[in-house]
């Protein structure tokens, strides 16, 4: 059944809404080739997986014992921030166990926008976060109608990238599928690990990775320390997310709550 309904989502992606027609479905349908820069990386990535794997911890503390509620077998240890927490078995499927941990980083990287974005925005403007909607020029020069047109279309696109991207990786860092092709390289996955593309435009900064010679080279080490902090994060500011939302639901604000 699980296998059935992947499959069911995968054919859904080679329709032209998405892909972009005939041309782009012949890309989408063929084999990407593994770039020979790509491999050393991605072998690096599954030595540090295999490292994690070997030091796998517990969602419950000094738990020693077995058993699929606090020690799945479908959990190694090799994600980051893995503790074998899944009392519902929802990574039995290893397609899934992968879908369900993209789903996780994407939402808690939303999360924690919408955190700082609405400590910032109410500090800032003194309306509360789930009645600026209502009145968007109460904090920008926007209308409503164009708030919502900009945010369907812009986070249409990236999303909708984003989804092919993730049935074939590396499908979206080529021509057709940018509207400026000569930025098409910074849509590259650097790191060669779903999720974390780095790179120049990704990793600005070069936390992952240093810059040699204009070529970004990921570094390990560091990638697998930002990956747990990042999921830390992320979990925590989508339990932040569900609290503010109970405040909402009774007229309060995270700052009002906090007394500020």
């Amino acid at each position: 059944m699980a296998a059935t309904s992947a499959a069911v989502v995968v054919n859904g992606l080679t329709s032209p809404f998405l892909n972009g027609g005939k041309k782009s479905q012949t890309l989408l349908s063929a084999g990407f080739a593994t770039k020979t820069g790509d491999v050393s990386q991605r072998k690096l990535v599954v030595v540090a997986a295999a490292a994690a794997a070997a030091t796998k911890k517990s969602w419950i503390p000094a738990y020693k014992g077995g058993g699929n509620l606090v020690d799945p077998e479908w959990l190694d240890g090799s994600l980051p921030g893995d503790y074998g927490f899944d009392p519902l078995g929802l990574g039995k499927d290893p397609a899934f166990l992968k879908w369900y941990r993209e789903a996780e980083l994407i939402h808690g990287r939303w999360a924690m926008a919408a955190v700082v974005g609405i400590l910032i925005g109410q500090a800032y403007s003194g309306v509360p976060w789930f009645e600026a909607g209502a009145d968007p020029r109460a904090i920008a020069p926007f209308s409503f109608g164009t708030l919502l047109g900009t945010q369907l279309l812009l986070m249409g696109w990236v999303e909708s990238k984003r989804w092919v991207d993730y049935f074939n990786p590396e499908s979206q860092s080529v021509e057709w599928a940018t509207p400026w092709s000569r930025t098409a390289e910074n849509f590259a996955n650097a790191t060669g690990d779903q999720g974390y593309p780095g790179g120049k435009f990704f990793d600005p900064l070069s936390l992952g990775g240093t810059l040699k010679d204009g070529v970004y080279v990921p570094d390990v080490d560091k990638l697998e320390r930002l990956k747990l902090a990042e999921i830390k994060h992320a979990r925590l500011a989508m339990v932040a997310m569900l609290i503010f939302y109970f405040e909402a639901g009774q007229g309060k604000t995270p700052l009002g709550a906090l007394g500020l």
